[in-house]
């Protein structure tokens, strides 16, 4: 490919990269927040409306590397996400650090409920590691546990969604059954 060409793609890639991390970003409904307060928090809307924004983030760059059709898109979306959070208003410039720790250990843990292969459901996963993190309880797969994985399974289908709509689908001819495509 000439350089041109190159340089146009890697662009494109990263546009579309800085694109789904914008929806990332998008703060969760204030309904929410309200309920992870109130069944976490101990009332502290902050704390729950940071922990639904690093779920939100965590998992939509889980979707990026697990789900994109190219390699180069977890990483470049990656980028875009450590880019987005110099730039976050959110934050103060002297808890940025803080920041990308506490999203680091988020990520690593969503990443280990979304891939887990263990009996229990990815929504009761993801519900019992918001909570855990939120300070709630967690022990047992009760209905705060549920409705807590059901709204993280909406944000993780939403991230599917937005990664298939920006970056786009893999499509095959019809004659062409998808284990042909590895020979």
């Amino acid at each position: 490919m000439p350089i041109f060409g190159r340089w146009r793609a890697e662009r494109q890639l990263q546009e579309r990269a800085e694109r789904f991390v914008a929806r990332l970003l998008e703060d969760p409904d204030a309904a929410q927040v309200d309920w992870l307060a109130s069944a976490a928090t101990r009332g502290d809307r902050d704390h729950a409306l940071w922990e639904l924004r690093y779920a939100r983030r965590a998992l939509g760059l889980v979707s990026a590397q697990r789900d994109a059709l190219d390699d180069r898109t977890g990483a470049t979306v990656a980028h875009a996400m450590a880019a987005a959070f110099e730039r976050d208003r959110n934050i103060g410039r002297d808890r940025l650090e803080l920041a990308q720790r506490q999203f680091n250990a988020r990520l690593s843990a969503y990443r280990d409920a979304v891939g887990a292969r263990v009996t229990a459901a990815t929504p009761g996963r993801l519900g019992r590691t918001l909570l855990a993190f939120a300070g709630g309880s967690f022990r047992d797969l009760d209905p705060t546990v549920e409705r807590a994985g059901a709204l993280l399974a909406a944000d993780l289908g939403a991230a599917n969604e937005a990664l298939r709509e920006i970056f786009g689908t893999a499509t095959l001819p019809e004659h062409v059954p998808p284990s042909a495509i590895g020979r």
